[in-house]
């Protein structure tokens, strides 16, 4: 067989670039997505060397946007946006509505029209949800109200945006119909009909037959057993969705894969369903965001700076001064409408797929779509700095998350961790009347712990401010209950730096972990096999001949 195809080709080449330019963008504290969008770049058509495969990427891209649009579905909280809508609701469409307002001036100062000035305003008008996460959970601001502004926000920019990749493909027949006869009215009209009636019919299938279905059958496959069988339900789920949303229904994959994702975010099992498949929708993630790279052309930036230009101020200045003055007017204080407006002072994956979408439909000039991804290289390079000089990090003060002093008067005990075991261990500690503080970074464990008494600190147990918080320096002992050993040794590092002879109990799954872990100075390393072994060699010596 032929050692070179354009898949694989084009797949090694995806992962290789992204690897070493996704390394560099961390290495200069920028979001990996910057990194991945030039590894797009390097290996497109725009730029000299090896040219990977459009077609290849393009179709790789699309599973992309549905393992995409299903993780946002996943993590979308409908809790999280009641709890600020009063601000969140408004302020987003508000501001949706001024940046694409002020990116329609730009394109018709272009001489674009309405239509192509509409589809480009509304790809500069919503902001990365990976990027804007990753900004806050940098300053440890999640937890805080200034965060939950920003995130409910977010969600509502998100859930626009699903509208608009329903709309567009209607709003592009309508305008290619423009010279046809007939009444004007019926021919704006009945397109509109004919779609909200499929997406009708789309959403009342998945809400009434879906929810059933889904949860149940995921419920089946985990009784069985095995979690490769648990994996490709997932997939299945996610994908075939999406496949059928389109081909049943015509409404787009991504609203389709958002759906699944939303129901299967409503049961017990979207935690695990989240954790399994995640290394495939990061894997796919990538090649979306190199498939996006691919189509930017970088001669934009020498032939067309003062756009250019125009366009990272609409993002960066225009829609983040927008947010300021809505948070503002709504009563908060100075702190959270600067938060929130570094929050948005960028654009990412919706922005992508909107201005593919529209220049596919014919909507939106290539022209735009390039300036649209240039705006979003910009904006991501420039985000972590604009965060660094406006955004103060968390007081403690303001967050009900920040350490809680243990009632007991005897040095508590830190966890980091809250999954299977962590979760014994803190019900363990606190049978033994131990004090206890959690270290977890996910919200939905952190709220799990909460509600059963435990009192936490969110945050990522290798940076040292979250150590600080949970009160590393007067706590009599560490258990590292999270399931990677490497991870634990960085841990355990960070925290004896700050305190140093602490007594640290870690978990390993290999014997490399134990001696990564031991050769950092972790003496007690319990092994999850060899533990088994011992306990089940113990039984059989007390069980009766």
């Amino acid at each position: 067989m032929p050692h070179y195809t354009p898949l694989i080709a084009t797949i090694v080449a995806g992962f290789t670039a992204s690897f070493i330019m996704g390394a560099v963008a961390m290495r200069l504290r920028v979001s990996p997505i910057a990194g991945y969008l030039l590894a797009g770049v390097i290996v497109g058509p725009f730029t000299p060397g090896f040219v990977a495969d459009s077609n290849i990427a393009n179709e790789l891209a699309e599973i992309g946007v549905i393992l995409l649009m299903f993780g946002v579905g996943l993590h979308f909280s409908l809790k999280d946006l009641l709890a600020v809508r009063r601000i969140a609701v408004p302020g987003a469409i508000v501001q949706i509505a001024t940046a694409t307002l002020l990116g329609m001036g730009l394109a018709w100062a272009l001489g674009w029209d309405m239509l192509a000035g509409f589809v480009f305003g509304l790809a500069l008008s919503v902001a990365s949800t990976v990027v804007l996460l990753r900004a806050l959970q940098a300053r440890n601001l999640i937890e805080t109200e200034r965060g939950r502004i920003a995130v409910g926000w977010l969600i509502v920019e998100d859930l626009a945006m699903v509208l608009a990749l329903v709309l567009l493909p209607v709003l592009a027949g309508v305008a290619g119909r423009g010279g046809g006869g007939g009444s004007g009215t019926s021919a704006i009209v009945t397109p509109f009909l004919i779609t909200f009636l499929k997406v009708g019919t789309f959403l009342a299938v998945m809400l009434i037959v879906g929810r059933r279905i889904i949860p149940a059958a995921l419920h089946w496959v985990v009784h069985t057993g095995s979690r490769e069988l648990f994996r490709l339900a997932v997939l299945a789920i996610a994908l075939g969705v999406a496949a059928g949303s389109a081909y049943v229904f015509d409404v787009s994959f991504a609203l389709g894969a958002f759906f699944a994702g939303m129901i299967l975010g409503e049961t017990p099992l979207s935690r695990r369903a989240t954790e399994e498949t995640l290394p495939l929708r990061d894997a796919f993630a990538v090649l979306f965001f190199v498939s996006v790279g691919m189509l930017f052309d970088p001669r934009v930036v020498i032939e067309q700076p003062l756009p250019l230009l125009g366009a990272v101020l609409i993002i960066v200045v225009g829609k983040s001064l927008a947010a300021y003055v809505i948070v503002r007017a709504f009563g908060h204080d100075d702190e959270r409408a600067v938060t929130v407006a570094a929050s948005l002072a960028q654009i990412g994956e919706f922005s992508f797929i909107l201005a593919s979408l529209g220049t596919g439909l014919g909507l939106l000039p290539e022209a735009g779509r390039d300036l649209i991804l240039a705006g979003a290289i910009f904006s991501i390079f420039l985000n972590p700095f604009i965060f660094s000089f406006f955004v103060r990090k968390r007081d403690p003060a303001e967050d009900e998350a920040a350490a809680p002093a243990p009632a007991a008067e005897r040095p508590h005990v830190v966890l980091v961790g809250y999954g299977r075991v962590g979760r014994m261990l803190a019900e363990g500690l606190r049978a033994q009347g131990k004090p206890l503080i959690l270290i977890e970074d996910d919200a939905d464990r952190i709220e799990a712990a909460r509600a059963a008494g435990v009192d936490c600190v969110q945050g990522n147990g290798v940076d040292k401010r979250v150590l600080e918080a949970a009160g590393i320096a007067r706590a009599g002992g560490l258990l590292i209950a999270v399931p990677e050993g490497f991870e634990g040794g960085a841990i355990a590092e960070k925290a004896r730096a700050l305190r140093p002879g602490l007594r640290i109990i870690a978990r390993a799954h290999s014997e490399d972990e134990v001696a990564h872990l031991e050769k950092l100075g972790v003496r007690q390393v319990v092994m999850g096999e060899r533990a088994l072994a011992d306990r089940m060699l113990t039984l059989i010596g007390a069980a009766p001949a």
